[in-house]
């Protein structure tokens, strides 16, 4: 039972507790009344009987989110993808202020999501609200907070994203374009790039930080296990790849190898070795800029509609899926966290894929009767 005793003006509580065998009790004061000394008391005594330690000193928010990305995601994850979290922490900073994480409740993160919302694109919200959720996660299992504030909010946003279906080209505008390049493909390295970026579904980052002996000619593979700093706020020089399953080796069609076999045979090398490599450039690799200004005019001349290099990357994936690849395999290939991440982004070509299978389904067992 706790003690409640009077301390000038104000009322003080004392909760019995004992830690490795020793008494260590928990003490709170400044209470102005009896009754509210009495009622902190009862709380702190239904978490020891719970098992839970009570967590006396409150934290601010942007505090624990802070501490929760140095620890956890920093030491795992590239300079770039750690941006994200950064930008989610400021996010946090500026509308919680020096609010405790203790004191937050699901109305107050509802409108938090409300304001953020606010002249923001939904995959900027989904974003910051995913790295919140896994930050409360954790400090429910650090017993910091016994609720989850962010459980059953609903993000909200106001500028619409690009359709997914503008992102890629489709199968037969891909192949409109896969000639075009090999058309050009002596007319500059700029073209190399464009080849692989469809042929690969790297990302830029990743493209960029190829060296040659990442080549396996062999075997038709290629090693990605690093990027390349080709922007401000990159690191300089060759840096990690965004997650630990962005390390991957994958295989390539033969055209494609036989290409830069040769590439390798004719052109000079560098002292990284780097297979795009643009000493007029200011990161030393193509640029993409350049690289984006290049696949417009291509496109533009086969009365496409543009998308960026990183479109191609979609593209890529979307020419697997209508070609019946499996989606764990396409998610292995462009190094993605996990499958879900490959479902949330290519739902609307598995939507289309779906009526084919329904098509499919209908005439097996019609036909089985025949």
């Amino acid at each position: 039972m706790a003690s409640i005793t009077k301390r000038g003006k104000t009322y003080q509580y004392t909760v019995s507790r004992i830690v490795n065998g020793k008494s260590n009790p928990i003490r709170k004061g400044g209470f102005s009344t009896k009754k509210e000394a009495q009622i902190a008391a009862a709380e702190i005594e239904a978490k020891l009987a719970k098992g839970i330690s009570p967590i006396l000193k409150k934290i601010p928010f942007d505090e624990y989110f802070k501490n929760w990305i140095e620890l956890y995601k920093a030491p795992k994850i590239s300079s770039t993808t750690l941006k994200h979290y950064e930008y989610s922490l400021g996010a946090v900073k500026n509308y919680f202020l020096d609010t405790p994480i203790q004191n937050i409740k699901r109305q107050d993160y509802q409108k938090f999501l409300n304001w953020f919302g606010t002249n923001r694109a939904k995959e900027t919200v989904a974003k910051v609200h995913g790295h919140i959720k896994s930050c409360v996660k954790d400090a429910m299992e650090d017993q910091l907070i016994q609720i989850d504030f962010t459980r059953k909010a609903q993000p909200t946003w106001t500028i619409q994203a690009k359709k997914s279906e503008e992102k890629h080209l489709n199968y037969y505008e891909s192949e409109l374009l896969l000639k075009s390049i090999w058309k050009k493909i002596d007319e500059g390295i700029g073209y190399s790039l464009l080849l692989l970026a469809l042929t690969s579904g790297m990302r830029f980052g990743e493209l960029v930080g190829l060296t040659r002996k990442d080549f396996n000619f062999v075997n038709n593979t290629i090693i990605i296990n690093k990027t390349w700093g080709y922007k401000k706020d990159s690191e300089e020089g060759f840096g990690a790849t965004k997650t630990e399953q962005s390390n991957r080796i994958i295989k390539m069609d033969q055209h494609t190898m036989n290409y830069f076999k040769e590439l390798f045979k004719e052109t000079p090398t560098n002292l990284q070795q780097l297979v795009f490599y643009s000493p007029g450039s200011k990161y030393k690799v193509i640029s993409n800029t350049n690289a984006n200004k290049l696949l417009k005019k291509l496109l533009n001349d086969l009365n496409i509609d543009p998308i960026t290099v990183h479109g191609l990357r979609h593209t890529h994936a979307s020419v697997l899926l209508y070609q019946k690849a499996s989606i764990h395999y396409i998610s292995e290939r462009l190094g993605h966290n996990d499958i879900e991440t490959t479902l949330k982004e290519y739902t609307h070509v598995l939507k289309e894929l779906r009526l084919e299978d329904e098509q499919l389904t209908v005439k097996t067992f019609e036909n089985m009767i025949v």
